[in-house]
This record gives structure tokens, C-alpha cells and sequence, in this order.
């Protein structure tokens, strides 16, 4: 296997490994973002509101986003699977 080959495959798989994890991400960030400006304008500094809301919409984005993330891992397996097959690597 040559570098090309070798950089053109981890760069699959980062690419991968982002678009899988992008959904529980981006909900994280939004629902965090929206909390802190709620404790920013009502001055509730209550620790269980930061966690409770982010966990529940990191669960239900979960629920709803696991077909695309197995779609995406199973491809990057099965382009694995067939470079070994086939003898790449």
C-alpha cells in the first residue's frame, strides 16, 4: 500500500468518524448555547439545568440519528473490508 493509498483511507475515515458524530454535536452545542442564555437573562445558576435538557436531547438525537451513523460506519467497514479482501492492504 502506497502513502497515497494509506492518507486517502484515514482521511475516509475522519470523514466518517465527523459525519457520525456531527448530529449529537451540533445538538449539544445548540442546546447548550440556548441554556446558558437562559441562565444568562434570569441569572439561575442551577447546575441540574445545564445537564438534564442536554441529556435528554443528546438521547433523542441519538434515537432519531443511529440509522445515519450505522449507515456511515457500516460503508467505511465495507470499504475496509474490501481493501483486504482484495489484498490493499
Amino acid at each position: 500500500m502506497d502513502p497515497v493509498t494509506t492518507y486517502e483511507f484515514i482521511r475516509q475515515t475522519l470523514m466518517a468518524v465527523l459525519l457520525a458524530s456531527a448530529p449529537v454535536l451540533v445538538v449539544a452545542l445548540g442546546v447548550g448555547l440556548m441554556i446558558a442564555f437562559f441562565q444568562a437573562l434570569t441569572q439561575i445558576q442551577e447546575m441540574t439545568l445545564t445537564f438534564v435538557p442536554k441529556i435528554a436531547a443528546i438521547f433523542v438525537t441519538l434515537a432519531l440519528a443511529l440509522p445515519f451513523m450505522y449507515a456511515t460506519l457500516t460503508g467505511l467497514s465495507d470499504r475496509v473490508f474490501d481493501l483486504i479482501a482484495n489484498g490493499g492492504i
